[in-house]
């Protein structure tokens, strides 16, 4: 018997989720698509995640506080520039607050042999999901056998700043997999990405580190502490420039 290519395939997109950060995630385009969301062995896919940006040159990393009840240096800084009152430091502390965004594993109709990817999204669209799976008319919209497809639309009203996201549930429920074996249909489901992989952890430590170099100009950080540079660094005072735009980007790819 020859090699089984369907099978090879599902195998090459697990490894690819499992491998690479960025194979892992899928970003809708504009206009309409159709996406199921996948079940997860915890009975729980809609995962949410506490993340600072604006913190030096990272892209956005998880909050120690809010994720795992560790001390969080940027939380604490943040907090100090908020009671400060003034217009700058209330600015900053904006800027470094801890942000929740919401992920679950998707199968997008179409590209089911990318297979499941993790959708980024946000609160609107984390609340017409929870309000979907409660509504008894839906109930488990991620069962294999009888749940629902979403179609999403995607894309910038006119004269919008970003995107909005708009799930509509279909009116019948289908099969997750309609075209394959159970056999490929359990080695699909199989390949969920890990969440706890996805996201880069760093310990109060190596926050402490980063914060001091922000604050610093992304100098040397070296023995310097957040309440010696608080004061006495302008930038950080003032803080609001490029480190913004990236904050901005996930707004807007998470509508």
């Amino acid at each position: 018997m020859g090699i089984d290519m369907k099978k090879m395939r599902a195998k090459k997109a697990a490894l690819e989720n499992r491998g690479g950060k960025s194979s892992a995630f899928w970003r809708p385009q504009d206009g309409e698509q159709t996406i199921r969301v996948v079940p997860t062995a915890d009975g729980d896919p809609f995962k949410d995640y506490w993340f600072h940006y604006n913190v030096g040159k990272n892209s956005g990393f998880l909050c120690p506080k809010k994720n795992y009840g560790e001390d969080c240096p940027v939380c604490e800084f943040a907090s100090k520039l908020w009671r400060e009152g003034d217009d700058d430091s209330k600015k900053m502390a904006k800027s470094l607050f801890a942000r929740q965004r919401f992920f679950s594993p998707v199968l997008v109709r179409g590209e089911e042999e990318s297979g499941i990817r993790v959708w980024g999204y946000g609160k609107m669209a984390y609340e017409t999901l929870l309000n979907l799976v409660l509504n008894p008319e839906y109930g488990d919209i991620t069962d294999t056998d009888a749940g629902t497809d979403l179609v999403m639309k995607y894309g910038k009203p006119p004269g919008g700043q970003f995107p909005l996201t708009k799930l509509t549930p279909k009116r019948s429920a289908s099969p997750i997999c309609p075209d394959k074996t159970s056999e490929e249909c359990k080695e699909l489901l199989e390949s969920i990405p890990e969440f706890e992989d996805l996201f880069e952890r760093k310990d109060s430590a190596e926050v402490q580190s980063m914060l001091d170099a922000h604050l610093l100009g992304d100098g040397d950080a070296e023995e310097v502490s957040t309440e010696t540079v608080k004061y006495s660094n302008t930038r950080a005072s003032k803080s609001g420039g490029a480190g913004n735009s990236v904050s901005e980007a996930f707004e807007e790819l998470l509508g």
